[in-house]
C-alpha cells in the first residue's frame, strides 16, 4: 500500500503529469482506428517522363477507387515502367509513348521502377505511387507537435514556505 501511494504522489508532480498526458494522448493518435475512405470513381491521367534515371514526378498521389491512365514517356532512350502490386507494365521509346489503364484498389505506398536496363544508374530509377492520405506522416507529426508541446511546457513551482511567493 505505502508502494502504491509514493507512486500516486510522484505521477501528481508536474514532469510525471506530462509524460503521462504524453502516452495517453500517444495511444488515442495510435490507436483510433483508420476510417475507411470513399472511394472515388473519377477518371486521371498522369503523363510521367521518364530520362536518364529519373521519373517526372518522381511521387503520384491518388484517391483509392480513382480509375487512373499512365502515360510513358521516354525522352532519351527506351525506358519501362512497371508498377509493383499492380500487372501494369510499360515500354516507350523516344517519340512513341506507351499508355496503360489501371484501378487504385488498395490504400498503401507503391513503388515504380525503370523495367529496361537503360544506363549504369538504372537500379536506382523509382518512384513511388501513394494510394489514400500518408497516415504514418499524419500520425506521426501529432505526435510530435504533442511532444513539442510537453517540452515547453515549464510548470510553476512556488515555495510554500517562502512568504509572499518569494523562493
Amino acid at each position: 500500500m505505502k508502494h502504491i501511494k509514493g507512486m500516486l504522489l510522484r505521477i501528481t508532480q508536474p514532469r510525471w503529469r506530462a509524460a503521462l498526458i504524453f502516452i495517453l494522448a500517444a495511444a488515442i493518435i495510435l490507436g483510433t482506428p483508420v476510417p475507411r475512405s470513399t472511394t472515388s470513381t473519377g477518371q486521371r491521367y498522369v503523363r510521367v517522363e521518364a530520362s536518364r534515371y529519373a521519373f517526372t514526378p518522381e511521387q503520384i498521389n491518388l484517391s483509392p477507387g480513382e480509375r487512373v491512365t499512365i502515360e510513358l514517356v521516354a525522352t532519351d532512350v527506351k525506358h519501362g515502367l512497371s508498377l509493383d502490386g499492380y500487372e501494369l507494365d510499360l515500354e516507350a521509346e523516344p517519340g512513341q509513348p506507351a499508355r496503360a489503364t489501371f484501378v487504385a484498389t488498395q490504400p498503401g505506398v507503391y513503388r515504380f521502377r525503370c523495367s529496361v536496363a537503360c544506363g549504369n544508374l538504372h537500379p536506382f530509377m523509382l518512384g513511388k505511387i501513394q494510394v489514400g492520405p500518408n497516415l504514418p506522416l499524419i500520425r506521426g507529426s501529432l505526435l510530435g507537435a504533442i511532444a513539442i508541446l510537453i517540452a515547453l511546457y515549464r510548470p510553476q513551482h512556488y515555495d510554500q514556505s517562502a512568504p509572499n511567493g518569494n523562493h
